[in-house]
């Protein structure tokens, strides 16, 4: 977002991710070695994430790389979505979510790994 207000980009908000991630990626790519070099933890939204994202690093970097990448089902997001309401601002305060719809969670969440019955976080960092 500090880019796109700077005017270091004629990206918006609503910029395609695909966009976003041309941009973004060669950044968020240095900051992740970065991180790494200096001893850090840090996590990554997705979107700012190449597909191809192993290609750019260097075993030395790769071994302290952990990727995960959550989704939920199309009945876990039915079933779930006043808790998933509930909690969209948790992490970031949006000035509104009401682009939170059922329709746009379905939407955003058919690409990606299949969190379906029971969402239990199991990751040793």
């Amino acid at each position: 977002m500090e880019l796109i207000r700077s005017g270091n980009t004629e990206l918006t908000p609503m910029s395609d991710n695909s966009d976003l991630t041309v941009y973004l990626w060669p950044i968020v790519r240095e900051m992740i070695k970065t991180t790494i070099e200096n001893k850090q933890n840090l996590i990554v939204e997705g979107c700012y994430i190449a597909f191809d994202w192993a290609t750019d690093f260097e075993q030395k970097y790769l071994e302290n790389i952990k990727y995960y990448c959550l989704v939920m089902s199309e009945d876990y997001i039915k079933s779930h979505f006043a808790d998933i309401k509930k909690y969209v601002n948790v992490v970031e305060n949006r000035l509104d979510d009401e682009w939170c719809t059922l329709e746009s969670v379905l939407e955003d969440n058919a690409h990606y790994v299949l969190i379906d019955d029971k969402y239990e976080i199991i990751i040793d960092l």
